[in-house]
């Protein structure tokens, strides 16, 4: 994977927390985030004792590398942003410049974690469908922003894959959001939880406390029954 084919934009631990509905019992609970990129979920949470690892192909990089990239995608973001403010909820946001200067302060934080001696393996560079983890090495798989939102770009095969081996590394498996980059319920949504179900993994759609791209206001939980 080539760096600049990858936009960069990163969320931060309270998000998380509202994105995936996640409780203080789950944040005491062993974590894989899947696509992490340069969100500070990993970082803020480790300094609160939390065990988590992040992986994202993005990992392959520097965090001199990944910071150039976030420069260079920030200005073309900023305005695609401006250019659809319908498409988003306003409320936790006070404008499109607020909302930039949250997500560079949270991609901020990532990278001084990153580029320290610290980080370890805690960001690894792996992708899905095939993770090198062993069965059920986590008690929780959250995967933002990635399966669903990205249906033009990765077929259902591929959601298929994905989740049965995110089920296999983890007790519980929580996806948001399940809207695609248009702001549509995926058309993949159905096919792929009739699949899962065949495999013996049972799905739950849950609402969740938070909505910034409008729409996007439930998860997929999925665990084997």
């Amino acid at each position: 994977m080539e760096l600049k084919s990858i936009v960069p934009w990163g969320r931060s631990l309270a998000e998380y927390v509202a994105m995936f509905n996640l409780t203080e019992a789950n944040l005491q609970q062993k974590i894989l985030g899947c696509g992490d990129g340069p969100a500070s979920f990993n970082t803020e949470l480790t300094k609160l004792g939390g065990d988590v690892i992040s992986i994202d192909p993005i990992y392959a990089f520097s965090a001199q590398e990944i910071s150039e990239q976030i420069q260079a995608v920030y200005p073309e973001i900023k305005a695609r942003v401006s250019q659809n403010l319908t498409s988003f909820v306003w409320s936790q946001f006070d404008s499109v410049e607020d909302l930039c200067e949250i997500r560079m302060q949270t991609m901020s934080l990532f990278l001084e974690d990153y580029g320290g001696r610290n980080s370890g393996d805690r960001h690894q560079n792996q992708a899905l469908p095939k993770l090198s983890f062993s069965d059920k090495s986590f008690d929780l798989a959250l995967c933002s922003h990635l399966l669903f939102l990205y249906s033009q770009q990765l077929d259902a095969a591929m959601h298929i894959a994905s989740i049965l081996e995110l089920c296999r590394v983890a007790k519980e498996v929580r996806i948001y959001p399940l809207v695609t980059l248009s702001g549509e319920l995926s058309s993949y949504l159905d096919f792929v939880r009739a699949e899962l179900l065949t495999a013996g993994i049972k799905t739950e759609l849950k609402d969740v406390d938070y909505e910034f791209q409008r729409g996007a206001t439930q998860m997929l939980v999925a665990k084997w029954q």
